[in-house]
């Protein structure tokens, strides 16, 4: 089984180690080279259900305080121990789902490929609680999974069409918006269609 298929069942214990050791999304390194671009080299952001850890290791090597949420009790284990010493007192770790989710004030939020995972009727909240706390020239980085999606199929996921991603980011200015959507190759096991937003965003 490959990371697709655990994230489909939501094993996450077998997605964090089918991920693990992979480098930070493309949307993150975005924002954090717009930011750099901009003169503004460290911040705070909020990396939402970061798993393994990934991106959240990646914000810390460039010298931001990172909160770093997920809702499986397994996922820290597997963040701390790649956490250079002198960084660590920049990470905070919290155990806590999306609905129960509070956010303080950042400069970023980083949501790589967990929006389509929070249930519906969750997520009008949730994104409410992220554009609240990011900060005025602060950004979003994330992605949003289309309706052409095969997993819009599954009951408790969250998908989105482009107008749908493009209200969600009114008074934001999008620096990113690549829309990805395309077909495993059939001998992929359980092969499915992708339709993808990957999305950078700077609040107004």
């Amino acid at each position: 089984m490959g990371a697709k298929d655990f994230s489909e069942i939501e094993d996450w214990p077998g997605y964090f180690n089918a991920v693990l050791g992979k480098g930070a999304r493309d949307t993150l390194i975005a924002a954090l080279d717009s930011f750099e671009a901009e003169g503004f080299a460290k911040g705070f952001a909020i990396d939402l259900a970061a798993g393994e850890g990934r991106d959240t290791l990646e914000l810390l090597a460039r010298g931001w305080c990172v909160l770093a949420t997920d809702n499986h009790p397994e996922a820290f284990s597997y963040l701390w121990p790649r956490v250079p010493e002198p960084l660590k007192p920049l990470l905070t770790t919290r155990e806590v789902s999306f609905c129960d989710m509070e956010f303080p004030g950042c400069d970023l939020v980083n949501a790589s490929f967990a929006l389509p995972f929070c249930e519906p009727r969750h997520f009008c909240a949730l994104w409410d609680k992220i554009v609240a706390s990011i900060r005025p020239g602060g950004r979003f980085a994330g992605q949003f999974f289309g309706k052409r999606d095969t997993w819009a199929s599954i009951a408790n996921r969250t998908h989105h069409s482009l107008e749908e991603v493009e209200r969600c980011l009114q008074g934001f200015t999008i620096e990113m918006m690549r829309e990805e959507e395309r077909d495993d190759p059939p001998e992929v096991r359980n092969p499915k269609h992708w339709q993808i937003f990957h999305v950078v965003a700077r609040k107004l």
